[in-house]
């Protein structure tokens, strides 16, 4: 596992500036845009993990029970970004897949590839995906772009859906830049196994959701994540370092409050996890110290 200090600094510009701006030589800046979506900025590559940057889904549910109104407003607007290399997107759902954002960051950015599981292509391309740059991934394939390196694995939302070729329904991404590899699991929860194939990937730092899942939400169509607890515990058993929550804060039905993340997250720090609890005004700057990490290895 990487050896470094995650550091949070404030934000001094707009985000459209900061993420203009290679990371130091090294380093690895992470910003939350809200929910799961976050831009991770190194030396030389800019990637955007599941960036719901507009308002799709209040104006989707705006007669529903649950009116998907955001408690929070995005820290960028789609036609703001720029400099994307690629875009992840784990899984079909519009707070990850987003129709008002994949099409205009695609357009905008026209080096720009998005990256899904190969079952959520159609979807993508139906959101406004550009064809010739979707790239459908399976899962424990891996794919290099540019000095990125991904690794896609199964997730279970709830339940794992990954059939005999190795196609998932939802999935999440290891991220190797800079020296330094990241977990973002997308909408998950724990399964059997999860724990060992992390462990065996060393990975740095987990971005995980936190907002758990009960019968009401079930029963409304909206399936659940890990518990604060269960992603804790999860970087403990696959020995990874740092936690960073996420899919908080933005809807008032899916939700857990920050300073129960605080305070639930301060049992774990005797057994020596550490954390960084994100927001949009400002970002965490991972500096490795040393590393053991070895590099992926394309097939």
């Amino acid at each position: 596992m990487a050896m470094f200090e995650l550091r949070a600094k404030a934000r001094t510009a707009p985000l459209n500036e900061h993420l203009s701006v290679p990371a130091q030589r090294g380093a690895v800046n992470i910003f939350w845009l809200g929910q799961a979506g976050f831009a991770i900025r190194s030396a030389n590559s800019l990637i955007v993990i599941d960036p719901y940057l507009s308002d799709s889904l209040a104006k989707k549910y705006r007669s529903a029970r649950f009116k998907h109104t955001r408690l929070m407003d995005a820290p960028i607007r789609p036609d703001e970004l720029r400099g994307v290399d690629a875009v992840l997107s784990p899984h079909a759902h519009s707070d990850h897949l987003d129709p008002g954002s994949v099409g205009t960051i695609m357009a905008l950015n026209p080096d720009c590839s998005l990256i899904c599981p190969a079952r959520v292509v159609p979807t993508a391309l139906e959101r406004g995906a550009d064809r010739d740059r979707t790239v459908g991934m399976r899962a424990f394939e891996i794919h290099r772009l540019g000095s990125v390196l991904l690794e896609m694995l199964p997730s279970a939302h709830e339940n794992l859906d990954v059939d005999a070729e190795g196609d998932t329904a939802y999935a999440g991404f290891v991220v190797e830049t800079n020296g330094i590899r990241l977990y973002h699991s997308g909408d998950c929860v724990l399964y059997d196994g999860l724990p060992e194939i992390l462990r065996e990937r060393n990975i740095a730092v987990a971005l995980l959701p936190v907002n758990g899942r009960d019968a009401r939400r079930r029963e409304n169509g909206i399936p659940g994540n890990f518990t604060l607890d269960e992603a804790a515990e999860l970087c403990l058993a696959a020995d990874i370092g740092y936690l960073i929550p996420h899919h908080f804060g933005l809807f008032d039905f899916n939700t857990v409050p920050p300073d129960a993340i605080a305070s639930g997250l301060e049992r774990y720090r005797r057994r020596g996890l550490r954390w960084s609890i994100p927001d949009t005004e400002s970002y965490l700057s991972a500096l490795p110290v040393s590393t053991r990490n070895a590099v992926l290895e394309t097939p």
